[in-house]
């Protein structure tokens, strides 16, 4: 990383084709970031902190602090626009270990784990309607016994898995088209609700009495709103298939995370029009509880289908963007090299995409609690936000004269306070799973005897390749 961040070498390796709009690009955003979530931590938060001034506090404090990330890793992703994202700004700023060790990371823990967690969640939302009854049915017995929405969830690996193979234009096309569907049906649910005689604006000045309240409730509320913004950083990792991404990438990250802002405080001020501070705690769904109000059954399934096709578009941009971080890491010879391996004819990483489904189906065939081997990484996913952020740091102070298309505004506050934040989500992620959390650590060593072997099969490089795609 000594010569310029931007220069390509001699004989670089083939790229992937920059074939992503400004549009497809905020798709994957949007698309990525807004799943469940919304319609599910209502429930939580107001358990938490017990009245909707906090609630709203908390979606607005939580919502900034995503932005501060993202404008962030705006500028990384602005000034190094390759495949692999946070990887590529980790190795630059830090060297192989800690880039490597976030790759094995995402490709042996959290990416496959959260394929497994969303298709599986997919399933559990459909069999809200009679038709899809038999997902929760047995379908094979024996020692290894399968319900039928694990084969279904296997099933939806691979067909999206699939639909990546055939190219990141296909896969970005369809996560923009369901993407605008998503928006769109969320704003129905909200315009229901507001529309509706059944709602009444003194909900909102109620209070649940036994809310934890307290700044530990705060906090609990706070880390609920990061958890359902979660996933703007998955378009830095397919950033070396958009086009001029030095004006894309700041679009698409900044202004959708404005437009999941806008939707997510819309659908709570929604949910909290039609139900009571106390309804919305003894709720396991209160937007399917809000809408049962306003339009009985009926309500309800429409916001059951909205669901699951929101999942089902999250589950497209997680397949998408976890393939390219073993993509680059292999192309930096820091992995195995069939990882590098571009389809000739459809122009994707189909060896990363095939290895991810088939750890993802290791996953839904043996392992029958999702959520908590899940949770084994979500400190992880926190230590590393916070290490990428601070590679801002790193580079405005080692490559002062490298072009900046995007900088971070407010810098050095903005990033700063992203950095603490995560760090302090950090510590009570850590502390409020400790067992989880050591084991996700020692999962994480455990990439360090992978790394040696790694660095036996393949000299190393004197440039990094993930530094050359152009």
């Amino acid at each position: 990383m000594s010569q310029s961040l931007s220069a390509p070498p001699p004989q670089a390796p083939a790229d992937l084709p920059r074939v992503l709009g400004a549009s497809q690009a905020t798709a994957i955003v949007v698309g990525t970031i807004i799943g469940s979530g919304i319609f599910l931590v209502p429930r939580e938060m107001m358990q938490d902190v017990g009245s909707s001034a906090l609630v709203y506090l908390a979606w607005i404090v939580g919502g900034l602090l995503s932005l501060f990330g993202a404008m962030t890793y705006a500028e990384l992703g602005a000034m190094l626009p390759y495949a692999g994202g946070e990887y590529v700004y980790l190795r630059g700023a830090f060297g192989d270990v800690p880039a490597f060790l976030y790759m094995w990371t995402w490709f042996a823990v959290a990416k496959p784990a959260s394929i497994a967690a969303v298709t599986i969640g997919l399933a559990r939302t459909l069999e809200f309607f009679p038709a899809f009854n038999w997902l929760s049915l047995q379908a094979i017995g024996g020692p290894l016994p399968l319900l039928w929405s694990q084969l279904f969830a296997i099933a939806v690996t691979w067909l999206i898995t699939g639909l990546n193979y055939l190219g990141i234009k296909k896969a970005g096309d369809f996560q923009l088209v369901f993407t605008i569907l998503k928006v769109v049906l969320i704003l129905i649910v909200v315009a229901f609700c507001f529309s509706s005689t059944s709602g009444s604006w003194a909900n909102f000045s109620t209070a649940l009495p036994h809310a934890a309240g307290g700044l530990s409730g705060f906090m609990a509320a706070l880390i609920a709103t990061l958890w359902a913004y979660d996933g703007w950083n998955d378009l830095t990792m397919v950033a070396g298939e958009v086009r001029h991404p030095e004006r894309s990438l700041p679009i698409a990250l900044i202004g959708g995370l404005f437009i999941v802002g806008i939707l997510f405080m819309s659908t709570n001020a929604a949910i909290q029009y039609i139900l009571a501070a106390s309804q919305i705690a003894a709720s396991e769904r209160p937007a399917v509880a809000a809408l049962t109000v306003v339009a009985g059954p009926a309500g309800a399934g429409f916001v059951a289908a909205a669901m699951a096709l929101s999942i089902f578009v999250t589950l497209n941009g997680t397949v998408m963007s976890g393939a390219r971080i073993p993509f680059a890491a292999a192309r930096d010879r820091l992995f195995f090299r069939q990882f590098a391996y571009i389809h000739p004819r459809w122009q994707s990483p189909s060896t990363s995409l095939v290895i991810q489904a088939l750890l993802s189906t290791l996953l839904l065939l043996f392992l029958s609690r999702f959520q908590q081997f899940f949770e084994l990484a979500v400190f992880a996913e926190w230590l590393f936000y916070m290490l990428t952020a601070t590679t801002v740091f790193v580079y405005r102070r080692k490559h002062p004269n490298q072009p900046r298309p995007y900088k971070v505004w407010g810098y050095p506050l903005l990033p700063a306070i992203f950095i603490l934040s995560a760090s302090a989500v950090l510590v009570s992620s850590y502390l409020g799973n400790l067992k989880g959390s050591l084991l996700g650590t020692a999962l994480i060593l455990l990439g360090l005897p992978v790394l040696w072997f790694i660095r036996r099969i393949y000299p190393k490089p004197s440039i990094p390749a993930s530094s050359q795609q152009g």
